[in-house]
């Protein structure tokens, strides 16, 4: 497996995701993420389950800037929190939690709904731990699942965002890291447990084709000020002059032949 830090990327013209191929060639695959979901091409599912998470507030433990994004860190080294139901075939451990954004509310998430895209989309990235660990998981296909969230700019903003908004200024700069305890990311969720799913990649290089993804139907609503601190991280280091991270989304990927099922009519 190649690792991304031998080859730097990122999201500008030079080397940004037309450009993530020539190091990662699996980003030409044919089973990449993210994509736009068309209500003509959705198959309703009636087999498929409803979803559930059960996460252990005391597993969340800090939260960083890695100059790409704005990440949550949770304990993974046993099933303390945990997805399972919906399209998957057992229970899959909570890693981390992160976010896409743009530079303006009208852009910034990854997946695109009937030629929708939102203001953001939040990624909670769990594993398979039939696998040793998650190195191994992610060279499996069924090694990754990926519930992910919309995020709307709206009137009446989601109040459980704060929580992660309010350690923004400790992570200014890339590489800043700050202890992040007692949070249980479940209170994200929107009201309605409704999905799109299908088997797609990471968004970022590698770009391997191991993630089973939930794509909730229902955004969760944030102000435009919420929207505007996270725009207000760098991606450049402390001693660095500024540069605004943002727009850290990768354009939709060909669906070719795959199938996007929903769990809803």
């Amino acid at each position: 497996m190649i690792n991304p830090s031998y080859y730097p990327w990122g999201y500008d013209g030079d080397n940004g995701p037309d450009h993530w191929y020539k190091n990662y060639p699996i980003a030409k695959g044919r089973r990449q993420s993210p994509i736009e979901i068309n209500n003509k091409d959705v198959h309703y599912d009636r087999s498929l389950l409803p979803w559930f998470a059960s996460y252990d507030p005391g597993a969340a433990k800090t939260i960083l800037n890695n100059g790409k994004t704005c990440r949550v860190v949770f304990d993974d080294s046993f099933d303390r929190s945990v997805l399972r139901g919906g399209p998957l075939p057992g229970v899959y451990r909570l890693r981390q939690l992160h976010f896409h954004w743009g530079s303006s509310d009208d852009h910034g998430s990854e997946h695109v709904v009937n030629g929708v895209r939102y203001a953001g989309e939040l990624h909670l990235l769990h594993w398979n731990p039939k696998y040793s660990n998650y190195l191994d998981a992610v060279r499996r296909a069924d090694g990754i699942a990926v519930l992910a969230i919309f995020l709307q700019v709206g009137k009446t903003p989601k109040p459980e965002m704060k929580r992660i908004l309010e350690e923004i200024n400790a992570i200014k700069t890339k590489g800043k890291e700050a202890p992040f305890t007692n949070f249980d990311p479940s209170i994200l969720f929107p009201k309605s447990h409704d999905y799109w799913t299908y088997h797609g990649s990471f968004t970022t290089p590698p770009c391997e084709e191991c993630i089973t993804w939930i794509v909730l139907r229902e955004p969760i609503i944030v102000s435009s000020d919420q929207m505007a601190k996270l725009r207000s991280l760098s991606k450049n280091a402390e001693n660095e002059p500024v540069l605004p991270l943002v727009d850290n989304w990768r354009p939709t990927q060909p669906r070719y032949f795959r199938m996007v099922s929903a769990s809803f009519l």
